[in-house]
């Protein structure tokens, strides 16, 4: 049954034939998101050769044209529609509203629009589409073939507060690419293939709340890539490269709450040690903590990471020198004790000649 049908086509009830123009324009087809289709208006007598057919309901649709040509808007049809049936009062009002919706920005062909939520996922999508309504309030684009995001990828979205790129084929996402979203609210850019993520990126998205980089290739996460989200609270880690993390990534987050870390090949050595502190500090802000395990050194793989104790770090504590630190003082030792000693030589030297000097004036 078409939109609207329920109401004027119930069994038993005689529709008025001053709705009859108001059904005709909502059972036109037209493309999903787009306005209406402007049927023609009824002309004063049918086509001769074409004898109207019922349609399923018993509806008798005639071909119709308007008369001088008349075209214009949805809305501007509809109501001519409602003069020309003479009939006016709540009931056709109310019929207007339920069966003329009223006009949407375009839709991408390749998509389907409703409700300020742009449907283009399964669709086989090297790129994102160019036209997106501006007025759209969620975009799904999971499930295509999208490998790059390209500066300005979305133009100016200024309502988007959702966006879906899961399960394409990213490999990278330009600085740029999410510019002009400053209303985004939730991002999802798991099960890709990203091996990196830049500050910059996150720059134009200070209200995101969510962010799900979850089943990508990430083998590191600087501090600084997030201190541009102090309102995330949601953030999705987990399936990924990661073999350490620093704890002050979390400090740039005052209002996180939930975060994944699952499913990646911890290094449980003196360097995840400010990890496991502050997990075992925000132990109600990580999800499934059981299944964060180590995979390195070999007699901890799959041994999970807050299983160790702190006691196990107790033999970082011995030193707290960087092996980089070592390293600086191997050849700066060295290279020290040769200058003393030819520092030494030398003012040896002055000092001898010195007194050979004064040696000579006193036999004069």
């Amino acid at each position: 049954m078409e939109q609207g049908d329920w109401l004027l086509a119930l069994p038993g009830r005689k529709v008025p034939e001053e709705l009859q123009g108001v059904r005709d324009l909502c059972k036109a087809p037209r493309a999903p998101g787009l306005a209406p289709a402007l049927p023609a208006a009824p002309a004063p007598q049918s086509s001769p050769g074409r004898a109207a057919e019922p349609d399923q309901e018993g509806w008798v649709c005639q071909a119709r044209q308007a008369p001088g040509g008349l075209g214009g808007t949805g809305a501007e049809w509809c109501s001519w529609q409602l003069s020309m049936a003479g009939w006016r009062g709540p009931a056709t009002l109310l019929a207007f509203l339920l069966l003329c919706p009223l006009p949407s920005p375009g839709c991408p062909a390749v998509c389907r629009c409703s409700s300020g939520e742009v449907d283009c996922s399964y669709r086989a999508l090297r790129v994102v589409p160019d036209n997106l309504p501006t007025n759209a309030s969620a975009a799904w684009l999971g499930y295509n073939h999208i490998a790059v995001l390209k500066a300005h990828a979305f133009r100016s979205l200024p309502a988007l507060q959702n966006l879906s790129l899961r399960s394409n084929v990213l490999v990278s996402v330009h600085s740029q690419a999410l510019a002009g979203l400053g209303a985004l609210r939730e991002l999802d850019l798991s099960n890709n293939y990203l091996t990196v993520l830049t500050a910059e990126t996150f720059l134009p998205l200070p209200g995101l709340v969510t962010l799900n980089v979850g089943a990508n290739k990430l083998g590191q996460l600087p501090p600084e890539v997030l201190k541009a989200l102090p309102c995330l609270q949601e953030l999705f880690l987990h399936s990924n490269a990661l073999r350490s993390l620093h704890a002050s990534v979390f400090l740039n987050l005052p209002a996180l709450r939930s975060l994944t870390l699952q499913g990646n090949p911890w290094a449980c050595t003196c360097e995840i040690q400010p990890l496991f502190l502050w997990i075992m500090g925000n132990r109600d802000k990580v999800q499934e903590e059981n299944l964060i395990l180590c995979r390195f050194p070999e007699h901890l793989n799959q041994y999970p990471l807050l299983a160790i104790g702190n006691e196990s770090f107790s033999h970082c504590q011995e030193s707290l020198l960087h092996p980089r630190d070592y390293a600086f003082f191997l050849l700066i030792g060295p290279a020290s004790f040769l200058a003393s000693i030819l520092i030494c030589l030398l003012l040896g030297s002055l000092a001898m000649a010195y007194n050979h000097l004064l040696n000579e004036l006193c036999y004069w």
